[in-house]
């Protein structure tokens, strides 16, 4: 039984028990309840301030002219795109990311890069002392950027500090450090967590300053703490890349001042990030001629297109039970593409291993990959190249047919870009900008151009 006062709180969800539980009754999540002293009863309003100072609410209608919202061009132009053309003044945004994917060095270079075009700019980390992070400005060459270096954990001393300056734009590393005296629950919990973000998104609205807050993940890849952070912050991007790859994708998942799912393309250095203005060319092999069971797929991230190859082998199992290996791709999709093509098409993967992996370590999420994978499957199974000027595209249905995808001018016009002269695509494509389109309304149809050897001059 909690004491008088006290209320157990779910570590993972934010749900509030009277008693503690083995298992929360929200999420379901196994030894997360966690007893925190409460200062209110769950759910009850604070005192009503008395005062003539107080107004009513006030309604307007929707004729009246809104100026759009001035932006903070911080410098990096890939942050500056995903954020839907700079920062918003008085916004608060939320960046998540793996350990050691390169968070602090992504928002290193943007607070030197902003405070060098003259911003107003601090630096506060819960994590690392000021020398850690003067020592990785130096080594990022931002040694001479009027950066305001603060290293504490006082949710109380951070807010006087910013109300005491005056800032264009606040780091604060990490979100999941801060912790408020006015709760008795430990740095990181959900009630620190929640409280300390709520009271930065506060300030920034109030005194019109951008807040940007970095935090953890959990190992499922989630931001750690309460989901209600992300409906507090105006934007919530996440920074993404694989072990091994020196790429990273900054993602805006949430934006109330931009589109979302928009990408930025880093390549990781010595000296810090490096901007990839075109990412096309950095995620296609064009060495050589196209091996069996490659296809190059043109997609959208956002509001620009993408190109990245796809690699698929096919391999006889050693085994009872063949495998699936998937890499960048969604494991489901790619058991519904084998379906239909042993369904549709007639070719049998039930003994061999199928084996697919999008390269340069980028994860494509949109159903227009449907065809490109199985052109790759395909392409191993059968044991032949597509051309080396050839870009794919189109979903699949289970019905077999190939369904038109969105913004289909818009991937033929990038391949083109890139030199490429022809695509195999929905019947609704239509070539442009020198591209020859070879279209298809079945996935079977599909399947025998490719094992034709004298597809190319076919149109």
């Amino acid at each position: 039984m909690a004491r008088d006062g006290a209320v157990y709180v779910c570590q993972s969800c934010g749900g509030v028990q009277g008693k503690w539980a083995g298992q929360c009754p929200a999420c379901g999540a196994w030894n997360t309840m966690v007893e925190e002293a409460q200062s209110r009863p769950p759910g009850a309003l604070a005192p009503a301030k008395s005062g003539r100072g107080q107004r009513g609410l006030v309604f307007e209608t929707l004729e009246a002219e809104t100026p759009a919202p001035p932006r903070i061009l911080t410098g990096v132009a890939e942050f500056d795109r995903v954020c839907g053309g700079g920062v918003v003044p008085g916004s608060a945004l939320l960046v998540g990311g793996d350990p050691g994917v390169g968070k602090s060095t992504l928002l290193m270079q943007v607070v030197g890069q902003a405070a060098l075009r003259g911003a107003r700019c601090a630096y506060i980390s819960g994590e690392e002392a000021v020398e850690q992070v003067r020592a990785r400005a130096h080594r990022m060459g931002l040694a001479k950027a009027p950066v305001q270096l603060a290293a504490e954990t006082s949710l109380r001393i951070i807010l006087d500090g910013l109300k005491r300056d005056a800032f264009d734009l606040v780091i604060i590393d990490s979100i999941q450090t801060m912790w408020s005296d006015a709760h008795e629950a430990a740095p990181g919990s959900v009630t620190q967590v929640r409280a300390a973000a709520g009271e930065l998104v506060r300030i920034a609205k109030k005194r019109g300053v951008a807040v940007i807050l970095v935090g953890h993940v959990t190992k499922e890849g989630a931001i750690a703490g309460p989901r209600v952070i992300e409906h507090m912050v105006d934007a919530v991007l996440t920074f993404e890349g694989e072990r091994g790859y020196p790429f990273r994708i900054l993602r805006g998942v949430k934006n109330r001042f931009g589109a979302t799912d928009e990408i930025g393309v880093f390549e990781m250095a010595d000296a810090g990030l490096m901007e990839v203005v075109n990412p096309s060319a950095l995620f296609l092999n064009t060495s050589g001629e196209r091996a069996a069971g490659a296809a190059v797929f043109a997609g959208i991230e956002g509001s620009r297109p993408v190109l990245v190859e796809i690699q698929a082998l096919v391999a006889p199992s050693a085994y009872g039970t063949p495998r699936r290996a998937v890499v960048g791709w969604d494991s489901g999709r790619l058991a519904m593409v084998l379906a239909v093509l042993e369904a549709r098409c007639g070719l049998g993967f039930g003994d061999r291993d199928v084996y697919l992996n999008v390269a340069g370590g980028l994860r494509v999420t949109e159903p227009a990959a449907d065809l490109a994978a199985a052109a790759a499957l395909a392409s191993s199974a059968l044991d032949v190249a597509l051309p080396q000027d050839c870009v794919v595209f189109g979903e699949i249905s289970l019905s077999g047919d190939i369904r038109q995808v969105s913004r289909m001018d818009g991937r033929l016009k990038e391949a083109a870009k890139l030199g490429f002269g022809q695509a195999l695509a929905p019947m609704e494509a239509e070539g442009g900008s020198g591209m020859k389109v070879n279209p298809v309304a079945r996935l079977a149809d599909a399947i025998a151009r490719i094992g034709e050897q004298d597809w190319k001059g076919r149109s």
